[in-house]
This record gives C-alpha cells, sequence and structure tokens, in this order.
C-alpha cells in the first residue's frame, strides 16, 4: 500500500511541478489581457476617445460582476461542488468569451456599426446602480468603451474564477508539501505576464506605422486560447491523480450556506481577507496606470524611427534577455552547487543591466515598466521555501506593507523631482519599480498558503471565492477612482482638452499624478496597521501563521 502511494503523480516532484507549470502558465497568459491596455492609455484616449475616467471606468469593469452580481461567491460553491477541472475548464471558456467581446469593441469594424450607435443612446442610466454610484456606464462614456467593458466583465468573472480553482489545485498537489513555494513560484511566474504584456502590447498596437489598438487586443485573446489549452491538459492529468488516490473529485459534502458561516466568523480569516484587498488594490489598479504615469514624470527624447532601437527587433531580443533574468533568478534558487547559484545570480543581474539598459534606450515608458516582476521571479521562490521552512507569512505581511507605502511616496513626490533629468529620473523609476514588484511577492508566498489554515479543507474553494471576492471590490473601485481623481486634479489639463488649446496626445502625457499616488500609499498604511494586529490575534489564538507550512 505504502509503495503505491509513493507511485502517484502527486508524489512525484516533477510531476508536480509540471502541472504547476501548466496552471502558471494559463494564469501568465491570463495576466497578458488583464492589463494588454494599460501600456496603450495614451492612445486609447487618442485614437478612441476615452479620457482618464472613461480607461478608469472601463478598467474597474473587470470585476463589476464579481462584487455586485456575487459571481465569486457562486464560483466558490462551483469550485467546491463541482472540483478544480469542470471549473477550470468552465473559467478557460468563460475568458475567452469575454476577451473576444473586448477585442470586437476596439476594432475599426465597431465604429460606425449598430452596436457603437446603440451603446451611445443606452445604458446612460442604470437604475439603483447610478444612484449608488456604482455604475459601469456613465452618461457621455464613449460606445468602443461601453461595449468594452462588457467584455472585460465577462472576463473578469473567468479570469477570478481561474485564480480561485488554480489556488484549490496546488493546495490538492501541494499541501504537505513546498505549497508556499509552489504559490509564489506560480503567482511569480504569471506575473511575467505583466512584463510580456507591457513589451509587446505597444509593438502590436503600433505595428507598420499604422496606429491599430485591437492588434494588441487580438494579441491578448489567442493567448487566452492557448489557456485554455493549458486546462485541458491539467484536466486529464488531474483525472489521473485521483484514479491513482481513488479520491473523488473534490466533490466533498454538499454545500451548506451554514459553511459561509464558518468562514465569515473567522477574524484572522477577516483580517488576511482585509489585507488581500489593501495589497492588491495598491498594486493592479496602479498598474493599469504604471506607464502613463512614467509618461508624464519622465523625459523620453524621440528615438530616430531609422535606428536599431526603434525596430520589432530589440523588442525581440529584449523579451529574450527578460527570460533570462527569470529564468537565471529562478533557477539560483534550486541549484545544488555554490558555484552553480552564484553563477546563475551572476547571469541574472549582468543580464538585469543588459535588460534596463534596452529600455532607457528605447525611450519609451513600457519597456521601462515591464521590468516590474523580474526581481519578484528571483526573490519569492526563497520567500516561499523560507514559510514552508521558518513560517513568519504574517511578518513578512508587514515588510511588504512597508515597502509599498516607501515606492508609491517615492513615484509621488521624489521622480517628479528628475523632470528633465533623462538619466536619474529612469535610474530612480527602475529602483522603485524593482522594489514594488518584491513587496508584492511577499503577499502570493505569505498569504495565500495562509488560507488553509483558517478554513476547513472542504470549504477552501468558498473561502479563496470570499477572499477574492472581497479584493475584487477594491479592484473595481480603485481604477475608477484613479481615473476620477486624475481628472479632478488636473482641471486646467481637462479644460484645456475640452477648448482644443492641446490635442488629446498632449493631454494624455501631462497628468499629475501625485493625488492618486498618496491615495494608494495610504492603502499600505492601513494594510500596515492591519498587519501587526494579524501578528497579535495569531499569537492570541495560535491560528499558526508564523508556523512553517511543513511541519517536521
Amino acid at each position: 500500500m505504502v509503495e503505491k502511494i509513493q507511485q502517484t503523480l502527486r508524489d512525484s516532484a516533477a510531476m508536480r511541478w509540471t502541472v504547476l507549470l501548466l496552471l502558471a502558465f494559463a494564469m501568465f497568459c491570463s495576466y497578458i489581457f488583464m492589463d494588454i491596455l494599460s501600456p496603450i492609455k495614451d492612445l486609447m484616449q487618442s485614437t478612441r476617445g476615452w479620457d482618464s475616467t472613461a480607461f478608469g471606468t472601463m478598467q474597474g469593469s473587470e470585476t463589476f460582476l464579481n462584487v455586485f452580481i456575487f459571481f465569486l461567491i457562486f464560483a466558490g460553491i462551483i469550485l467546491d461542488k463541482m472540483g478544480v477541472r469542470f471549473t477550470a475548464i468552465l473559467s478557460g471558456v468563460v475568458m475567452l468569451v469575454g476577451a473576444t467581446i473586448n477585442w470586437y469593441a476596439v476594432t475599426e469594424s465597431f465604429q460606425g456599426s449598430g452596436l457603437d450607435t446603440w451603446f451611445t443612446n443606452n445604458l446612460n442610466y442604470i437604475p439603483g446602480f447610478d444612484e449608488l454610484g456604482i455604475s459601469p456606464f456613465y452618461k457621455g462614456m464613449p460606445a468602443s468603451a461601453k461595449f468594452a467593458a462588457v467584455g472585460f466583465m465577462i472576463f473578469g468573472c473567468g479570469v477570478e474564477m481561474a485564480g480561485i480553482t488554480v489556488s484549490r489545485g496546488i493546495v490538492k498537489w501541494f499541501k504537505g508539501r513546498e505549497m508556499a513555494l509552489a504559490m509564489g513560484s506560480e503567482m511569480a511566474l504569471a506575473r511575467l505576464g505583466v512584463a510580456s504584456c507591457m513589451i509587446f502590447s505597444p509593438v502590436f498596437a503600433k505595428l507598420g506605422g499604422n496606429i491599430d489598438v485591437s492588434r494588441s487586443v487580438a494579441f491578448g485573446v489567442i493567448l487566452l486560447f492557448v489557456a485554455l489549452i493549458m486546462f485541458i491538459v491539467y484536466f486529464f492529468a488531474d483525472k489521473k491523480l485521483d484514479a491513482q488516490t481513488g479520491e473523488a473529485e473534490e466533490k466533498d459534502d454538499p454545500f451548506k450556506l451554514s459553511d459561509l458561516g464558518k468562514i465569515m466568523s473567522s477574524m484572522g480569516f477577516w483580517l488576511v481577507a482585509l489585507l488581500c484587498v489593501l495589497y492588491y488594490s495598491a498594486i493592479f489598479p496602479f498598474q493599469k496606470y504604471a506607464v502613463n504615469m512614467l509618461q508624464c514624470n519622465l523625459t523620453f527624447n524621440p528615438v530616430d524611427p531609422n535606428s536599431f532601437w526603434a525596430t520589432n527587433t530589440v523588442t525581440i531580443i529584449q523579451y529574450c534577455i527578460m527570460l533570462v533574468v527569470a529564468a537565471a533568478a529562478f533557477a539560483s534558487n534550486f541549484s545544488k552547487t555554490k558555484g552553480m547559484k552564484y553563477g546563475l545570480l551572476a547571469l541574472a543581474v549582468v543580464s538585469l543591466i543588459i535588460f534596463c539598459y534596452m529600455g532607457y534606450m528605447r525611450q519609451s515608458a513600457e519597456t521601462i515598466f515591464a521590468v516590474f516582476p523580474l526581481l519578484a521571479v528571483g526573490i519569492t521562490p526563497i520567500l516561499g521555501n523560507y514559510v514552508d521552512h521558518k513560517g513568519k507569512a504574517a511578518s513578512m505581511l508587514v515588510i511588504g506593507s512597508v515597502l509599498l507605502i516607501i515606492c508609491h511616496l517615492t513615484f509621488a513626490f521624489i521622480l517628479p523631482m528628475f523632470q528633465g533629468n533623462a538619466i536619474g529620473g529612469v535610474v530612480v523609476a527602475y529602483v522603485t519599480i524593482l522594489v514594488l514588484g518584491a513587496s508584492f511577492s511577499l503577499v502570493p508566498a505569505s498569504l495565500w498558503p495562509s488560507v488553509p489554515k483558517l478554513v476547513d479543507s472542504k470549504i477552501i474553494g468558498s473561502a479563496y471565492a470570499l477572499i477574492f471576492w472581497v479584493q475584487n471590490i477594491g479592484l473595481w473601485l480603485f481604477p475608477l477612482l484613479i481615473g476620477k481623481v486624475l481628472d479632478k486634479t488636473n482641471p486646467q489639463l481637462v479644460a484645456d482638452l475640452k477648448s482644443g488649446i492641446i490635442t488629446p496626445e498632449e493631454a494624455a502625457i501631462s497628468y499629475n499624478y501625485t493625488a492618486p499616488l498618496v491615495m494608494l500609499a495610504c492603502l499600505g498604511g492601513a494594510a500596515l496597521i492591519l498587519g501587526f494586529i494579524l501578528k497579535a490575534v495569531d499569537k492570541k489564538k495560535g491560528l499558526g501563521l508564523e508556523l512553517p507550512n511543513i511541519q517536521k
């Protein structure tokens, strides 16, 4: 019997990590689409008439159905009742459908179509939602932004369902093993999608010298089809595991509403959930505006269109170097010999410097922000391994909050001081972006693996769904708030744009981002306070958050 257990797929390290790669690559593709318009916010304003309010409202719509129609709660129930395999495939299909709608909304074919007319004349007032100030549309919102919001809502249902499904899948394959390392590694690898998006989205939009933002979105749609294939492959691997172990495919006891009551009565659970929403609200909404923020604060000189730095070849080279940075930094954590470990680290550092130099030479904000996840890829396995063997998850959340505050305040007050200083501004931007990405890596390595310690295993899908639901409130609210705050705190810019004194292209790179960045820093301050409270509660009630995941 012992021999049979040792031969299951789950007991094979190679198979466990292969499954993790399948899930991570699916999330990698979804992360690309999530921010596919972020590096071309200026082009959306100049070609589609989306001001900051329209852009923020559309971006915030991703989580609207999850929050206000409670789709995420239903997704958690589906996950607990139907299992990981069914929910993974379902999430992949939903993402693909929503992304396809989003793509059509920004195509030239949509402009002047019957749908364009209908969306222009409708959804300008939604009873109840408008009175509460939570409508995903508003009067005067461009029709393309409205229809794109519809697609993004559907995509949002799929991507958040995928998020909780992947978390549950990792728990299933790694519980009692390297779970924090696995969760941290999955998120670190998936976040390479952010860098990929920042590098390639503008390239596709400007391909051949003819600007067409729909090409960028089409690139994301194709990748989501690949993500669906990854989930299908996972389906068969997971099914074989259950056949080997004789376990039911996560269809535990019938779901009862009282199960939600058990989750919601836990103070530790709510502290983790609130920490999650504060962290993610300070990062994901920021990502949607980060490129534009850099455009408004850094001094860029146009690159000679005939030079090497203006070609698509340099894009491919830079992306390959990024992969070398990520692979070398990640692999260094698993090297058995010191020589190999330090050799890989040296390769990662040298490649990172080359990557940053190329970003500077290309004189584009999107290639500078692409460095965001690279430090995280290297240190997340370290953090995850530490939590697995040493614990201290709650303490890591406190450290992450401090770094979050420092980075947003640096963007708000120090980076603007370097306007006109081409090199100094880029150096400050690079260092701050790297540290911000590293601080965010503390969340998957320490927060997500803590959830199984707080709730019964049979309702862990619902627990993750509730956390994601709380998180989605912030992910709906803050993209919208940042857009509104930008327009409200730049009244002269908005007025000049409306009167025609400046062009949409000039307006798009002239915003003052101080107020939104201070707002995000305040989220970090609130997270810091909650982190200290969580440590106190953990010490008093013995939740085990500071204990290692692997018990010897």
